[in-house]
This record gives structure tokens, C-alpha cells and sequence, in this order.
């Protein structure tokens, strides 16, 4: 189960968290055995964030996903993410950053896998 979190500055309206959502739901499958079915979005908008110790307009993509995947995969990701961030939120692509952890354990259904 890939877990995406996105924080952000940029206030979104629920249409645009639904294409968000939608958008990432459809690049996951870059990665292979990673599909919309079984992944989880937290949209969270209207945070102050700093950077450089100065208040900014920004974007945090936070990626988790269970097992591991070639790092071509990852990259063609990355950029499908950063791609709709962008789109929904209109930040530059400067103003985007983005993290992907890859675990071997993952709790779930009441056990870890």
C-alpha cells in the first residue's frame, strides 16, 4: 500500500484536492504493483511553511510505499507527481520537494507484513 502525504501553503478547494487525488492515483501505477486500489492521499492545505528561514510558497510530497522498486520507476514518478502538483496548485516546480521511503515491514489488517 503506497501512503502519500502532500503538504502544502496553497489553499485548495475540494475539487482541486479530488484532482490531486485522482492525478496521483493515476501516475502510481508507474511503479509496478502500485495502483489507485490500494493507495492512501493525505491532502493538507493552508499550511504556513518556512524554508530558508523565510515564509514560502511550497509543496511537500511525502511518498511511503511497502517493498522496494527500481529507481527509474521512482524518477518517472517523481516527475509525474511533481507534474501534478504543479497543475493543481500552481507552484514552480522550485517551490515542490519530494520524498520516497520504500520499507521492508508494513503494518496492516491488524498484523505487520
Amino acid at each position: 500500500m503506497p501512503y502519500i502525504a502532500v503538504s502544502t501553503s496553497a489553499i485548495l478547494s475540494e475539487q482541486q484536492k479530488d484532482a490531486l487525488k485522482a492525478a496521483l492515483g493515476e501516475r502510481i501505477s508507474v511503479i509496478p504493483g502500485k495502483t489507485e486500489a490500494k493507495l492512501m492521499v493525505d491532502i493538507a492545505d493552508g499550511h504556513t511553511m518556512y524554508f530558508a528561514g523565510e515564509k514560502r510558497a511550497l509543496a511537500y510530497v511525502d511518498v511511503k510505499c511497502f517493498g522496494t522498486t527500481e529507481f527509474a520507476h521512482k524518477k518517472a514518478f517523481t516527475e509525474a507527481a511533481f507534474a501534478a502538483v504543479q497543475q493543481t496548485t500552481g507552484l514552480p516546480q522550485d517551490s515542490i520537494y519530494l520524498t520516497y521511503s520504500e520499507f521492508a515491514n508494513w503494518g496492516t489488517m491488524g498484523s505487520m507484513k
